[in-house]
């Protein structure tokens, strides 16, 4: 599916996410999966932030493969249209520090048939992510 250019159309995936509690959902992404603002906006418009969180993939599933999928990480067809997925060096101190900063745990941690090891969450405001550490291959 490339395209043959040297140049790629898109530099970067940028994810907004817009909040009735923001002090909430920055206390849970910052504190909670440990993540630093990169960027701080404050001005007579509101507040927003920018959090870097390293390299970005889009996955464009089909409603089937989304389901199977919501199957073995929540037992049920159970995220939205967006879910983000985190990899993490360390899944189980992950799921630690978020338990700790009002997460909701899905479905408890599966090692997948691809051999990574997941966990579903779902942040304060009811957003569906899935942390998971590659395991490694022998």
């Amino acid at each position: 599916m490339s395209s043959g250019n040297t140049t790629p159309s898109v530099l970067e995936l940028r994810v907004a996410l817009t909040t009735h509690d923001y002090e909430r959902l920055v206390r849970f992404y910052c504190a909670g999966l440990g993540l630093e603002p990169a960027q701080v906006w404050t001005n007579a418009n509101g507040q927003a932030l920018m959090i870097e969180m390293g390299r970005a993939t889009l996955e464009i599933f089909d409603e089937s493969y989304a389901t199977a999928v919501d199957q073995l990480e929540a037992g049920k067809r159970a995220s939205g249209s967006v879910r983000f997925a985190l990899q993490v060096p360390d899944l189980q101190a992950a799921l630690d520090r978020v338990l700790a900063h009002g997460v909701t745990m899905v479905h408890a941690p599966v090692v997948t048939p691809w051999g990574d090891y997941n966990v579903r969450v779902q942040d304060p405001d009811g957003m569906q992510i899935t942390l998971f550490q590659v395991v490694q291959r022998e």
